[in-house]
């Protein structure tokens, strides 16, 4: 895992000037913006502009369940959605190190893409700056101290490109009218409480399996196997997120909590937890 490699550079950083600090948050947030001009570039237009429970008529009974209870006739087609995050990153390999982060994350549905811009505080005064991102079918990790030295560079692979669009799919609980079978999504009935959707985009194809809870809202999603790097190897893991405290926002019901971790050998092992400080959603083009 990248967060591995943070603490190598940290005697680096020590001897830097503020001037180099300074410009390598000035080149961060020039990369982000270029990030997101990306993602906005390749934005196509909504194959539905608004919610109908027409729609729902031969899912499995789960999803639809799901997409009563969170969505109301009429919802416009959500294009784009800013939010920000609060919570913890575990940085430990042998023994749990959580850490606190801060960070930022802007969306478009059509065509799938996401830029996550993180902070997280790894001692008093020592600041890891995370970027996660899918634009226009590639996958982007980049992680630097300070924003300045390189610990990370992971972009451009099948493999990056799987997991990233991965992400883009579970956190979809977040903007909900992007799971629907208008938006591309295949629905297939697993059991009366979990169901399986599949997305493509471009040459990437993912599937997750979702389970509902007595409420129907999504209560865990799951993948057989998500790309994670053991040392410098990608190996295929099972990966599983978790939702809670669902709460509406402009209309749509969604979790504020969640957690992302790994299966490993059996055991569950997360590595971020978070809750959402803020979301904004705009409507998708016409």
């Amino acid at each position: 895992m990248w967060w591995k490699l943070v603490s190598a550079g940290i005697v680096v950083l020590v001897v830097a000037g503020t001037g180099a600090l300074f410009y390598g948050m000035r080149r961060w947030k020039a990369d982000v913006r270029e990030l997101r001009a990306g993602i906005e570039a390749a934005r196509s237009s909504a194959a539905s502009r608004a919610y109908e429970p027409s729609e729902l008529d031969g899912l499995p009974e789960p999803v639809r369940r799901y997409f009563s209870t969170v969505l109301r006739e009429g919802q416009p087609a959500i294009g784009s959605v800013y939010l920000e995050h609060s919570g913890t990153f575990n940085m430990g390999t042998e023994a749990e190190q959580w850490k606190p982060f801060q960070s930022v994350q802007y969306v478009t549905t059509q065509r799938p893409g996401f830029v996550w811009d993180a902070r997280i505080a790894m001692t008093p005064g020592m600041v890891a700056r995370v970027r996660d991102a899918y634009v226009a079918g590639r996958g982007i990790l980049v992680a630097k101290l300070f924003g300045l030295l390189t610990v990370v560079d992971e972009q451009g692979t099948p493999e990056m490109a799987q997991g990233e669009l991965m992400r883009f799919f579970a956190e979809g609980a977040w903007y909900p009218t992007a799971l629907l079978p208008s938006q591309g999504v295949v629905w297939e009935a697993v059991d009366g409480t979990r169901a399986t959707a599949t997305l493509t985009d471009g040459a990437t194809t993912v599937s997750l399996e979702f389970t509902f809870d007595a409420q129907g809202l999504i209560s865990t999603v799951y993948a057989e196997g998500r790309y994670r790097d053991v040392e410098g190897e990608q190996v295929a893991t099972p990966w599983r997120g978790r939702f809670w405290g669902y709460e509406l926002r402009d209309g749509v019901l969604i979790p504020l909590e969640g957690e992302v971790g790994w299966v490993i050998e059996g055991e569950y092992s997360p590595y971020w937890r978070g809750r959402i400080e803020h979301i904004e959603y705009e409507s998708a083009r016409p």
